[in-house]
């Protein structure tokens, strides 16, 4: 028995706790930077764009790479078909040929110099008909001699390209990159705006809510009060069942009117919370329900606004992006020149006799390329950037057009919500004097239930206007806010914030 009541007290005091808790608007909107999961893939983004950029950077340097072969021939290389014999000069003392003793032919003088003779005893030039040269010693050179074994071919290589000039490609490449990331974060950026505006616009609702919820609870007790004062005279003779049967529809509708505005209030609540990352059941109290506070209405100019709207930073990168895609497309006409370099490894090797080892050597040389002739294509595809190119400035034009007419209307509409709120405000003065005319005119007799109802729905229509009216200056200011540009997403805290008891 002494447990339950221990468990029940406990859990008494944790939900009178609970019902303590208190959100401030940056503390939503912190919880839903770092609960939304756009927001997570949107940085995903950023990191996967600056991994491309540092990969596009590496293009400057040289590209080392490493190859290998093993190939099984079936047959050897052969530079014979059979044996070949060779003829063989003799060779004077004193190194010059001697041509009688080498060849077989006989002789003869033409102008004093011997001239040998063909065998029909015709002299001949030996230089032109080498086939009528009969010598007198041959030299055997077998088919083996010449027969090299490729059986088992291995062969190697590890070297580098290092681009020298490629027309600004890779520079081009580089900047893409480069705007790539800066269009990722400025997307980001757009998302965290998005975001901010949305917990904003729940946070006002809660808020406006949460006051209509008490304006209603306010309105039903002002009612049943009619209700029992009509009781009481009904019960002294001065008023009808008609007038207690007026009282009673109107305490109805307040209850539904009451039951409405928690409904709303639970729905929008967990709207909020779902933003947030908290259990939709969770309740608590906002820091901003008392309306009175005035709002700061951000003043810069239109200039300096539109350079900070993430949109127009997301269509100067695209600009950027198109305008180097047409250098690229430009590039294609230049030629493309790399140096190289190589270290070439096999066996067999031929750089020292042909031997079954292996052997290698050192390679440098310089690669260009020149393109000529393409039947127009690099025409066609540097026009097509270009018109890209010009696509983009125009929508970035056109985007800072609509967004200085944006700015212009969201200033005049909290200039009208700020109209608004002190018309608002003149007319719950009136409506509560009227009430407490209406009120004191009951008691006195002079005035009807049916007048202070009347006067009672003027004074819950007034004051709903109002909250309205404060939540449209709350709203108008933070629309006012995303399209100059100054709707920022506050800095983090280490941890996820924590609602204050």
């Amino acid at each position: 028995m002494k447990k339950n009541v221990f468990v029940t007290i406990a859990i008494v005091a944790s939900m009178q706790l609970y019902a303590q808790k208190v959100l401030q608007l940056e503390d939503c909107r912190q919880m839903a930077l770092i609960h939304n999961k756009n927001l997570k893939m949107a940085q995903e983004s950023v990191n996967a764009a600056r991994e491309l950029k540092a990969a596009a950077f590496t293009q400057f340097f040289p590209n080392f790479s490493a190859n290998g072969t093993y190939a099984w021939n079936q047959k050897n290389l052969s530079l014979l078909s059979e044996d070949a014999l060779l003829p063989v000069y003799n060779m004077n003392a004193n190194g010059t040929k001697n041509y009688a003793g080498s060849w077989n032919n006989s002789w003869t003088v033409v102008n004093g110099n011997p001239i040998p003779l063909d065998a029909n005893g015709t002299p001949f030039n030996p230089n032109t008909n080498p086939e009528k040269i009969e010598w007198k010693n041959y030299a055997l050179l077998p088919k083996s001699a010449m027969e090299y074994d490729i059986h088992n071919v291995f062969a190697g290589t590890i070297g580098f390209v290092q681009p020298i000039f490629m027309g600004g490609k890779i520079k081009e490449l580089y900047n893409i990159a480069k705007y790539g990331e800066s269009l990722a974060k400025a997307q980001q950026e757009s998302k965290v705006t998005e975001l901010i505006l949305e917990v904003d616009e729940a946070y006002w609702r809660v808020v406006s809510l949460e006051n209509k919820v008490k304006l209603a609870k306010e309105y039903r007790n002002l009612v049943a009060q009619v209700d029992s004062n009509v009781s009481v005279m009904i019960g002294e003779g001065v008023a009808t069942k008609a007038e207690a049967l007026k009282v009673k529809v109107k305490l109805n509708e307040a209850d539904i009117t009451e039951t409405k505005a928690e409904d709303g209030l639970n729905l929008s609540r967990m709207a909020l919370n779902q933003l947030c990352g908290i259990s939709l059941d969770d309740v608590y109290t906002l820091a901003d329900e008392d309306l009175s506070k005035e709002t700061a209405t951000p003043l810069i100019s239109i200039d300096e606004a539109i350079n900070n709207r993430p949109e127009i930073k997301e269509l100067k990168q695209m600009e950027n992006i198109a305008k180097s895609n047409e250098k690229i497309m430009i590039s294609r006409f230049l030629p493309n020149i790399g140096l190289t370099g190589n270290y070439l490894i096999s066996n067999p090797n031929i750089y020292d006799g042909y031997k079954n080892q292996f052997g290698g050597m050192f390679t440098v040389g310089v690669v260009a390329n020149v393109p000529l002739f393409h039947f127009g294509d690099k025409f066609h595809t540097l026009n097509a950037a270009k018109a890209q190119h010009r696509i983009a400035t125009l929508e970035l034009e056109e985007t800072k057009e609509k967004m200085q007419l944006q700015i212009k209307q969201s200033t005049y509409k909290v200039a009208e919500s700020l109209k608004k709120q002190t018309s608002t405000q003149h007319n719950i003065n009136q409506a509560e004097e009227n009430l407490r005319y209406a009120r004191d005119g009951f008691k006195e007799g002079v005035i009807t239930s049916t007048d202070l109802l009347g006067a009672q729905t003027a004074w819950l229509s007034a004051k709903s206007e109002s909250i309205d009216a404060n939540i449209d200056v709350k709203l108008c200011n933070l629309y006012l806010s995303k399209s100059l540009g100054t709707l920022n997403a506050p800095e983090l805290k280490a941890q996820k914030p924590t609602i204050n008891k």
